[in-house]
């Protein structure tokens, strides 16, 4: 009796060389974990897929859609597992082209991943699509671009039938690319930002500044809801809370007007670093785009950048604001990051704010306040969150340093 179970596809693990078999292990880690809800029987290799096999009947169909959103999984399939009689792959194929109801032409693809099985390929198609074009006579077979095509691999001792199969977000597996510091904030292009390094395999590291004490912590709790959504198929450990509200207004009465935001920045940029260092994280991300806000043009990137020795990414900086929104809606943030909410973004902001800073006035500016015993007021009052993942690490040096800051049962 054929049984249900998903097949990932993968591609840029597949290019891996000698190191494959180590991202297909952590590809098969960040799979475990995602379907931590679900009654995954095993997750395990066959012939360039990854095999995904559940204890309870319809599970298979319910994680189809958590797979699709795991980074490093390039397409998922709900395929029929059966033995290699013909009669039940046969049934399971015709049950697989009924499911794709409605189409007007199909075709049969099989494949063996070995020779010991005395089909070929090509006598397979012909074995399977005879008996599917009797089960469909209304329904055209076409070689070339057809409506539907049911997959028949055969591999080892099993077959594997499906016709539904969705492409995944791709990518590469969350923990194989080490660990970064991102700043979220409640906004719609941090989150996207994060969401687009992660899925690179980076381990994110969220860091929020508040408005508190000035601003209320509302934009704390979105920025939750936003890791949330995340989640399972990209799971963050633990979120920083910068209260930051009291040293900006430190600033805006120190500090010329225009030149705000740009020392604002310096002093986020330079605690990020800070937690950079103590989590081993090796970059900042941010979810800038080139020229959108007046901190975004060349001149204040890089009066800001300066501020920092780690690299600073930015994924979003070649976007405009319509594909930043389009990405937040398909992953699920955009409906958070639209809720009213104040935060130190909003925040003593001037009135005209300077577009093209020169050097030489943001290095005066920076001498007006005492930047560096504020960044280490503000290290030293960081808070966090943490929550369930599978692929981040507490750093031991935050315990030893900072235990007084992990929130209490």
């Amino acid at each position: 009796m054929a049984s249900r179970v998903c097949l990932v596809h993968y591609h840029e693990v597949g290019l891996k060389g000698k190191n494959r078999s180590h991202f297909e292990h952590i590809l098969m880690d960040s799979i475990k974990a995602a379907l931590a809800a679900f009654s995954v029987s095993c997750v395990t290799r066959i012939s360039g897929h990854i095999l995904v096999t559940f204890s309870v009947v319809g599970e298979a169909e319910r994680a189809f859609s958590t797979l699709l959103r795991i980074p490093g999984v390039a397409r998922v399939s709900l395929a029929f597992h059966t033995n290699r009689g013909p009669g039940e792959y046969c049934r399971a194929a015709v049950t697989a082209l009924r499911e794709a109801e409605p189409f007007e032409s199909f075709k049969v693809q099989a494949k063996r991943s070995n020779t010991d099985y005395e089909l070929t390929s090509l006598e397979l198609n012909a074995q399977v699509g005879e008996v599917l074009c009797e089960a469909f006579p209304e329904k055209k077979v076409l070689m070339h671009n057809p409506d539907v095509i049911v997959h028949v691999l055969v591999v080892q001792g099993s077959v594997y039938v499906y016709a539904r199969s969705e492409r995944g977000v791709g990518g590469l597996p969350v923990g194989s690319a080490g660990k970064v510091v991102t700043l979220l904030s409640s906004g719609i292009d941090s989150p996207v930002a994060t969401w687009m390094i992660a899925r690179r395999g980076a381990v994110c590291v969220p860091v929020h500044f508040s408005g508190r004490p000035q601003t209320a912590d509302t934009s704390e709790y979105l920025c939750q809801d936003i890791i949330r959504a995340f989640a399972p198929a990209i799971q963050v450990g633990r979120l920083y809370v910068v209260p930051f509200g009291d040293c900006q207004r430190e600033i805006s009465l120190a500090c010329p007007s225009a030149l705000r935001v740009i020392m604002y920045r310096r002093i986020m940029y330079a605690v990020a670093e800070r937690i950079a260092r103590i989590e081993g994280a090796k970059a900042i991300v941010t979810g800038e785009s080139l020229g959108q806000v007046a901190s975004q043009t060349l001149e204040n990137i890089m009066a800001v950048n300066e501020v920092v020795d780690i690299p600073v990414f930015r994924p979003l900086i070649g976007s405009d604001k319509q594909e930043i929104i389009a990405r937040a809606q398909e992953i699920g943030t955009y409906d958070i990051s639209c809720e009213t909410a104040p935060d130190c973004c909003t925040l003593f902001m001037p009135r005209r704010p300077e577009t093209h800073a020169k050097l030489d006035d943001v290095h005066a500016a920076w001498e007006l306040f005492d930047h560096e015993a504020m960044i280490d007021q503000l290290v030293d009052a960081v808070e966090y969150i943490d929550f369930e993942s599978g692929s981040y690490r507490a750093p031991r040096m935050l315990r030893e340093r900072h235990e007084e800051l992990a929130p209490r049962a």
